[in-house]
């Protein structure tokens, strides 16, 4: 039986113009001028405007919403203006934000290995097998592929029949190449291979030999004392075959050039901060940020159609409601990049003046405890608008270009009731075990000792959990004969 009920609900939903304007507040700089080259290709009813090297200011207060106002088609016409979304950044032309990329040929490490196959006496099934081997193998030289596996792909790609017997004879070949170590399954073979290679006549070479093969697990956890006795040997004869290990390359394919390897991400800082007489300058980087304008060929459209309003057809009809789409799409992403520019500086500008001892100096003890509820009562913006903003944006200083999301830390009290940022003593952490004998390295217990003299009310597991932050082994791993 069907019954008919009123029922009142308050829901909240986004407007495609908001979540435009979400996904332009998270991406950075320098996927923002890949995004608007997008927009242009897809909307022709915006188009790239007059390139200018003039620094235009930022104005801060913040863009109203226009979504539910009338659309005045002139205010995003622009001519000999500026527009404003442009802020202060620094502005320069075209040849000199694109600069020539130098381009060099190189043979790959994948090629290096291939070549030396053909000098090798093979069969033309060993080679074929030797070249999808090297195929499968990555950047730093390693196989970490299983051989069954290896052997299932050829069988079901190539319909070539083999077995983990033939595939490991044939990666035998592969271990014989330069760089000695290349095709190791993992480190402990692939130092194997390495130290083999060497003059095994030479005690610290030999010593080595064993200690690798036979005694890798105690080796890699720095337990010398276990070694000593199970090989017999003295201190000074295991210092030696440790420096004979040492010499080794654990990444024997890192010193080769692979076109096909992922290439290190270029860091574009979104904000640049100069420091004039301890007087900071703050600007949104937007070189890369090309000036946006409506086209004036789809507006002139678009008056054309009005004019004609009364002699329009089916078609015109169609033809005005695109070009009036167009229009407002345009509008709204030049709106979005505005309001995206303009919260940015907002809350940019926060983050400057919650933590401006630390800006003026560069001094990590000088940053304050901050986490992002601290940055939205300032700027009155919401705590995911804040942690959009720090997510993935840089600040170049002049000490360096940051994260802005390593401004933010939990704050301890010291023994007088200061609070003071983690990251200070992470700092100071750091700083001790820089300095301490690397025959004799600090415990978690004594670096909680020292921190505590030093006023900062901290637990040993609070001392651990900073040092696995700082990728800092523990002091059994730290020791140096």
């Amino acid at each position: 039986m069907l019954n008919q009920k009123l029922q009142q609900k308050l829901l909240q939903k986004l407007s495609p113009q908001q979540i435009q304007m979400i996904k332009l507040l998270e991406i950075p700089s320098m996927q923002l001028e890949q995004r608007i080259e997008k927009e242009i290709e897809d909307n022709p009813a915006l188009e790239e405007g007059l390139e200018t090297s003039i620094d235009d200011t930022y104005d801060e207060k913040s863009t109203k919403d226009k979504d539910e106002a009338d659309f005045s088609i002139d205010e995003y016409i622009t001519t000999d203006d500026i527009p404003s979304y442009k802020l202060n950044a620094k502005n320069y032309n075209k040849a000199e934000l694109k600069p020539d990329i130098p381009f060099s040929v190189g043979a790959s490490f994948h090629d290096f290995l291939e070549s030396q196959l053909g000098l090798r006496n093979l069969s033309e099934r060993t080679k074929m097998l030797a070249s999808y081997l090297i195929g499968n193998l990555e950047d730093d030289g390693y196989l970490r592929r299983r051989l069954d596996a290896v052997a299932d792909d050829l069988d079901f790609n190539l319909n070539i029949k083999t077995d983990q017997t033939e595939l490991l004879e044939t990666l035998r070949v592969i271990q014989d190449l330069d760089p000695i170590g290349v095709g190791a399954r993992d480190l402990q073979e692939c130092l194997i291979l390495q130290i083999a290679n060497k003059d095994q006549c030479i005690e610290p070479i030999a010593n080595a030999h064993k200690i690798i093969k036979y005694h890798f697990e105690e080796f890699t956890r720095k337990h010398y004392d276990k070694i000593t006795a199970r090989l017999n040997i003295s201190d000074a004869n295991i210092k030696a075959a440790v420096a004979e290990i040492l010499k080794l390359n654990p990444k024997p394919g890192g010193g080769y050039s692979d076109p096909h390897s992922k290439v290190s991400e270029t860091i574009i800082p979104d904000f640049i901060l100069e420091n004039i007489d301890n007087d900071l300058q703050l600007s949104l980087n937007s070189r890369n940020v090309p000036e946006l304008r409506i086209s004036r060929s789809y507006s002139d459209m678009l008056e054309a159609y009005s004019a004609s309003k009364g002699n329009s057809n089916k078609n015109q009809k169609e033809a005005v409601n695109f070009v009036k789409q167009k229009l407002d799409s345009a509008k709204w992403f030049i709106d979005a990049i505005k309001q995206r520019q303009n919260t940015l500086m907002i809350t940019m500008r926060a983050i400057l003046d919650f933590q401006k001892g630390y800006f003026v100096e560069g001094d990590e003890t000088k940053l304050r405890p901050m986490i992002l509820k601290d940055i939205a009562d300032s700027t009155h913006l919401d705590i995911s608008t804040i942690s959009r903003v720090a997510n993935s944006k840089y600040i170049q200083t002049h000490f360096g270009i940051f994260p802005l999301k390593s401004f933010f830390s939990e704050g301890l009290q010291t023994d007088s009731g200061e609070e003071v940022s983690t990251r200070e003593i992470k700092k100071i952490l750091q700083e001790c075990i820089e300095n301490e004998l690397k025959h004799k390295p600090l415990t978690d217990d004594e670096l909680a000792d020292i921190l505590q003299k030093k006023g900062y009310l901290i637990a040993r597991r609070t001392v651990a959990k900073y040092r696995e932050q700082l990728n800092i082994p523990v002091a059994r791993l730290r020791k140096e004969l």
